[in-house]
C-alpha cells in the first residue's frame, strides 16, 4: 500500500476519492435535448477497485468523461481526488490530469506514443510533470526517474518489454504498458475505459490481474468502465448504471478459511429516496406504471397496484362477513 498518506482521526470517515452528488448532464442540439445523467449519486472510497457497468446509452461513458475532467456536469457536484471538477480553469485541469488521475483507454493510440519505446513512454510522463508526488503532496524521496520507470514496468509484469515499441507489442502487452504509463506519477485515482474491450478472454484476465495487483500494492483508487462481465471477478464492487442513475451494486467479500468469495446484490437508493427495481423483477411480477408500498416491521413490500387493490377489497369483505352473520343470528332469535 502507498505510504505517507495522512490517516484521519479515529471514528472519522475519510473523504472518498470519487464523490458524485445529484449529477446531471444534458446534451442539447437545435431540436433535441438528451439527459444522459439524471441525478446520479456515486461514492468510491480510498483504495477501492470498482467496476461500472451498463448498457449502451446508460450514461457510463458520460460519467467517465466528467470524472476525467474532459467534460463538465450540467448540474450537481463531482469531486475526484479532492478536486471539485466544476469550473476548472485550463491550468487547474492540466494540473489535475498530471498529478491526481491516471488514464487507461481502450485505444492504444490514446495510451502510447508510437515512436517511443515502453520505457520511454513512461519516462515521458515523468519528464512532462517534472517527477511524481505522493498522494499527501510531498515530493518523492529516493530513487530517480529511471528507477521509477523500471519500478512501474515491474509492477505491471512487463519489465522485459521496456525497449519495445507499441507496434512490437501484443494487445495485452500494450494495455499493461499503458497501465504503467498511467501509474508513473503515482496518481490518487486510476480511471479505465474498456481496458479489455479489444482483448480475448485469456489476455483480458492477464490485464485485469495486473490492474488488481497495482490496486493492491499501490493503494490507487480504481474505477473501471466496462462491458466485460469477467471484470466482476477482480473487483470489490460492481455498480450498474441504468437510465442515467446508479441502480444496483454487487458487493463481493471473502469468508472462511478457504477464502470463498460471496456476492450480494443490492439496489441503490439515492439521496431523494428513488429506487430502481431490477428489470427481471418488474417483468416477473407485472410491475409497471404504479405500485403499492406498505411498511412492514422489517421491510417494505412492493405490490402491483391492481393486486394490492384486489387484496384490500378481499380484506374489507372478510371484515364485514362476521358482522353480517351475527346480525342474521340475532334476527332469527327475535
Amino acid at each position: 500500500m502507498t505510504t505517507g498518506t495522512a490517516r484521519p482521526p479515529l471514528g472519522v470517515r475519510p473523504e472518498p476519492d470519487i464523490l458524485c452528488s445529484d449529477l446531471v448532464r444534458i446534451y442539447r442540439s437545435r431540436d433535441v435535448e438528451v439527459q444522459a445523467l439524471q441525478g446520479l449519486d456515486l461514492r468510491v472510497e480510498r483504495g477501492e477497485m470498482v467496476a461500472l457497468v451498463g448498457a449502451s446509452g446508460s450514461g457510463k461513458s458520460t460519467l467517465l468523461g466528467i470524472l476525467s475532467g474532459l467534460d463538465e456536469p450540467s448540474a450537481g457536484r463531482a469531486v475526484v481526488a479532492g478536486q471539485d471538477l466544476a469550473g476548472l480553469t485550463v491550468r487547474q485541469r492540466t494540473a489535475f490530469h498530471r498529478s491526481r488521475v491516471g488514464f487507461v483507454w481502450q485505444q492504444t493510440a490514446r495510451n502510447l506514443l508510437p515512436f517511443l519505446t515502453a520505457a520511454q513512454n513512461v519516462a515521458a510522463v515523468l519528464a512532462v510533470s517534472g517527477g511524481s508526488r505522493r498522494r499527501d503532496g510531498a515530493s518523492r524521496v529516493g530513487t530517480g526517474r529511471a528507477d521509477r520507470v523500471a519500478e512501474v514496468l515491474e509492477l505491471v509484469g512487463v519489465p522485459e518489454l521496456r525497449d519495445r515499441f507499441p507496434s512490437e507489442l501484443s494487445g495485452g502487452q500494450q494495455q499493461r504498458v499503458a497501465l504503467a504509463v498511467a501509474m508513473a506519477n503515482r496518481p490518487t485515482v486510476l480511471l479505465a475505459d474498456e481496458p479489455t474491450g479489444a482483448l480475448d478472454e485469456e489476455t483480458s484476465g492477464e490485464v485485469l490481474e495486473a490492474m488488481e495487483r497495482v490496486n493492491r500494492q499501490s493503494g490507487v483508487t480504481t474505477l473501471i468502465v466496462t462491458h466485460d462481465a469477467s471484470v466482476a471477478e477482480h473487483v470489490e464492487r460492481t455498480i450498474q448504471i441504468r437510465d442515467g442513475r446508479t441502480s444496483t451494486e454487487v458487493v463481493r467479500s471473502r469468508s472462511g478459511e478457504d477464502g470463498a468469495v460471496t456476492a450480494e446484490e443490492y439496489s441503490v437508493i439515492d439521496r431523494v429516496g428513488r429506487l430502481q427495481l431490477p428489470q427481471a423483477f418488474q417483468e416477473s411480477l407485472g410491475l409497471h406504471d404504479r405500485v403499492r408500498l406498505s411498511l412492514q416491521s422489517d421491510h417494505v413490500a412492493v405490490r402491483p397496484a391492481q393486486q394490492a387493490d384486489d387484496a384490500d377489497s378481499q380484506d374489507r369483505e372478510a371484515e364485514r362477513a362476521p358482522r353480517h352473520a351475527g346480525g342474521a343470528g340475532e334476527g332469527g332469535r327475535a
